[in-house]
C-alpha cells in the first residue's frame, strides 16, 4: 500500500507552464555560470534563490538565460530537466515557455535558441517518453512592435514543436497590460498558434487582465489568473468558453506571499469549476518540482485525491498538442490510475 502524499507524487502528470530557463538544476546553473564567468549574487542554493516578490525574483529569472550560450547547454537543459521531472513527479508531458528576446540581447538569432532547444526535447522524448510543444513568450519588457517581429520569426521559422504565443514578465511600468501586444496576438492567431498569457498573477494585479486577455486577445487559456476570483462575472465568462488555468501555487507563496490552504484562490477556481491545472512555472528558482506542487500544494489546499486527478486530465484536455497525443495521454492516464488506486491506503 502506498500513502495519499505517494500517491499524489506519482500521479502521471502534464505540465503546460514551465519557464525553459528554469528547468535548470542549481548545480548546472552554478557549473555553467562558472564556465561563462556570469557572476553570481550567491552560490549557496539557499541564498541564491531568495526574492522578496516577483519583481525580485524577476531579476533572477532574466540572469539565468545568461549562462545558456551554446548548442550543447539547450539540449543539455533539455534532457537533464526532463530526466529531473519524470524521476521527481512521473512527467509525461511538457510545454515550455522560452524567450528568445532576453537571447536576442546577447546577439542570438531565434534559429540559434529554437533549434537546440528542440534537438534536447527530441532527444528527451526519445529516451523517457515524454512529449512536448514550445510557446514563444513575449518579453513584456520589450515594445509592442518587438512582439510583432516575434511573432514574425516564429511564423518564418515554421517548427512544427512552436505551437503557441504567450507573454510574461512585466512592463517597464511593473504591470501587466496584456492589450498592450494585441497586434503580435491578432498576427499569430491568423497563422494558427495558440494563445496564452500571464495575468491576474498577484495581489499587485487586476481581474481586469484577465478580462483583456480572454475577450481582447483572444486567449485559449490562461497563466495564473487567480485574481479572475475577484470579479464573479470574469468565472461565468471562463467557463462559458472553457479557458484553462496553469496554476502554480508554490510560486504563489513566493511572488504574492499567499498561503497555501483552502482559502487560497487556487481552491476557489478548483471549488468553482475551472479547469485548473498544475505546473511548476520556475521550479529552479522556487525551489520546486511537479511532485510537490501535487504532493504538498494540492494537500494544503485541502484538495482531495479524486479531484487531483481531474487536475490531472485536465492538463491532458488543454494541451497545445494533437488530438492523437490526447487521446494517447488519456489512455496512458487512466492505466496508471487504476494501477495506483489499487495501491492507495485510504
Amino acid at each position: 500500500m502506498i500513502s495519499t502524499s505517494d500517491y499524489l507524487q506519482l500521479l502521471p502528470k502534464t505540465e503546460l507552464h514551465c519557464h525553459f530557463a528554469s528547468t535548470l538544476t542549481a548545480p548546472l546553473f552554478i557549473e555553467l555560470a562558472a564556465k561563462y564567468g556570469v557572476e553570481l549574487w550567491a552560490t549557496d542554493p539557499e541564498e541564491l534563490f531568495n526574492f522578496d516578490d516577483l519583481a525580485d525574483f524577476l531579476v533572477a529569472f532574466r540572469a539565468a538565460h545568461d549562462v545558456l550560450r551554446e548548442p550543447e547547454d539547450f539540449e543539455r537543459v533539455a534532457v537533464e530537466g526532463v530526466r529531473h521531472a519524470v524521476a521527481v513527479g512521473n512527467l509525461r508531458y511538457r510545454e515550455y515557455f522560452i524567450n528568445p528576446q532576453y537571447f536576442a540581447e546577447r546577439g542570438m538569432t531565434y534559429a540559434e535558441v529554437i533549434d537546440p532547444l528542440i534537438a534536447g526535447l527530441r532527444r528527451a522524448e526519445r529516451e523517457f517518453g515524454v512529449g512536448f510543444r514550445i510557446v514563444v513568450a513575449i518579453n513584456r519588457q520589450d515594445s509592442a512592435e518587438s512582439a510583432v517581429e516575434l511573432v514574425r520569426q516564429v511564423i518564418a521559422h515554421g517548427a512544427p514543436e512552436v505551437v503557441g504565443i504567450g507573454q510574461d514578465d512585466l512592463t517597464p511600468e511593473g504591470t501587466e497590460d496584456p492589450t498592450r501586444f494585441v497586434a503580435a496576438y491578432r498576427l499569430a492567431r491568423e497563422h494558427g498558434l495558440k494563445l496564452t498569457a500571464h495575468v491576474g498573477e498577484t495581489d499587485n494585479a487586476t481581474p481586469d487582465a484577465v478580462r483583456e486577455a480572454i475577450e481582447v486577445l483572444g486567449c485559449d487559456r490562461l497563466d495564473h489568473g487567480y485574481r479572475i476570483m475577484d470579479e464573479p462575472s470574469l468565472v461565468e465568462l471562463a467557463l462559458a468558453r472553457g479557458i484553462a488555468f496553469t496554476a502554480t501555487p508554490v510560486s504563489t507563496t513566493i511572488c504574492s506571499g499567499w498561503v497555501l490552504d483552502p482559502s487560497h484562490r487556487i481552491r476557489a477556481m478548483i471549488d468553482a469549476g475551472l479547469k485548473v491545472t498544475l505546473s511548476t512555472d520556475d521550479a529552479l528558482f522556487f525551489r520546486t518540482d511537479l511532485g510537490r506542487e501535487y504532493r504538498e500544494g494540492l494537500t494544503l489546499l485541502g484538495v482531495d485525491v479524486d479531484s487531483a486527478k481531474q487536475i490531472a486530465v485536465n492538463g491532458i484536455e488543454a494541451a497545445f498538442c494533437t488530438d492523437a497525443e490526447k487521446s494517447r495521454m488519456r489512455a496512458e492516464f487512466a492505466a496508471q490510475f487504476l494501477a495506483l488506486d489499487a495501491l492507495l491506503a485510504r
